[in-house]
């Protein structure tokens, strides 16, 4: 099989895709906003199927960071042999993420402690902190960067072949694997622990990099009326692909729901169809993104709750209306008060822990 590392295309300024990194990242604080200390919303009701609408109109984040990682990776790989370029993820991604996941399981140890001397409960011994550590690792945010740098080595195994449609129909089927999991759950069916689900789109990625001009060519001929069509008939199926899930998947809103697949892949070609995003460009995603990432969680967890129990009233017991405007406040404020943090951090010496 031939060196096919070296049919990487010639470089160029994408400025649109630091676009949509930071549109991706929009949309994944917009999930934790929307889905963060809600109860079990009784099925069938409007306040539910708003709810899983909300959490299904931002489900195509992660997908989306898979497959711009992809586009930008073809490059990498032939500038850099395989160890140089993950000694420079492991110095920019990787440190920032050790040091504020810490922060996340520093903060969760002093929550252990706080209740225990509340209630009395018995909770803060050792067996307990390493349990919530292995959530913490597992099933919130910081799972990205560990699957993300397994992606990214198992490519770099397989540089060679970057751009084989053979190692890509590999890295579909243990896609698919995990996609026929879900309903099966032979082993977790968490998205999080799915280890080898997400190399595909990074795979995809690469390939989109590489036939770029002849896609942006043929994209640019497709009306929208047919990408926002495809939208919104993903977006039911995905809704559909959720209730059947209800019940009986320890995680219905699955990131690799065969659904959600197909809608995170044409809500992607709507976003590199529109390509003109003055306004994202202005909140600078490329020197803010990874921090928004990392550092969001942090605030949503230990200092939201904080603040909003001087509100006077139980968020879920709002009407839907109310229910929505709430949400999407939280949301503004989040990424409002992240992004500002980011910018900060960003200023100073410590702007290493940013990823900067």
């Amino acid at each position: 099989m031939q060196n096919l590392i070296n049919d990487a295309p010639g470089k160029k300024n994408y400025d649109f895709i630091d676009a949509i990194r930071g549109v991706a990242m929009m949309s994944i604080v917009a999930e934790h906003s929307v889905a963060f200390n809600v109860p079990n919303i009784v099925f069938g009701t409007t306040k539910y199927w708003v709810f899983i609408s909300l959490i299904q109109f931002t489900k195509f984040g992660t997908i989306a960071f898979f497959l711009l990682a992809g586009f930008l990776i073809g490059e990498k790989f032939a500038d850099y042999s395989p160890s140089q370029y993950l000694k420079r993820r492991i110095s920019t991604t990787f440190g920032p993420w050790v040091f504020w996941s810490l922060v996340y399981v520093l903060g969760m140890i002093i929550n252990l402690h706080i209740k225990q001397r509340i209630y009395h409960n018995h909770q803060f011994n050792l067996h307990n902190i390493l349990e919530q550590v292995k959530i913490v690792y597992l099933y919130t945010s910081y799972w990205f960067i560990i699957n993300f740098l397994i992606s990214i080595s198992i490519l770099l195994i397989f540089r060679k072949y970057l751009y084989s449609l053979y190692l890509g129909g590999t890295l579909m089927l243990f896609t698919l694997f995990y996609v026929v999991d879900i309903h099966y759950e032979w082993i977790d069916p968490r998205h999080t622990t799915a280890i080898l689900g997400f190399v595909f789109f990074l795979w995809l990625g690469a390939q989109l990099r590489k036939y770029w001009t002849r896609i942006e060519d043929s994209a640019a001929k497709v009306p929208y009326w047919i990408l926002v069509s495809l939208v919104l008939l993903t977006f039911g199926a995905s809704l559909y692909e959720m209730t059947q899930l209800r019940g009986h998947s320890i995680d219905p809103f699955n990131t690799l729901r065969i659904s959600n697949i197909f809608f995170s892949l044409v809500f992607f070609a709507l976003l590199l169809r529109i390509k003109n995003y003055k306004f994202v460009a202005s909140l600078k995603p490329r020197q803010t993104t990874y921090g928004i990432y990392l550092i969001h969680y942090i605030l949503l967890v230990y200092l939201f709750p904080e603040l909003m129990m001087h509100l006077g009233f139980d968020i879920n017991n709002l009407p839907v209306g109310l229910f929505v405007l709430s949400k999407a406040t939280i949301f503004v404020l989040l990424y409002a008060l992240t992004w500002s943090v980011v910018i900060l951090i960003g200023k100073s010496k410590a702007k290493k822990l940013i990823g900067v």
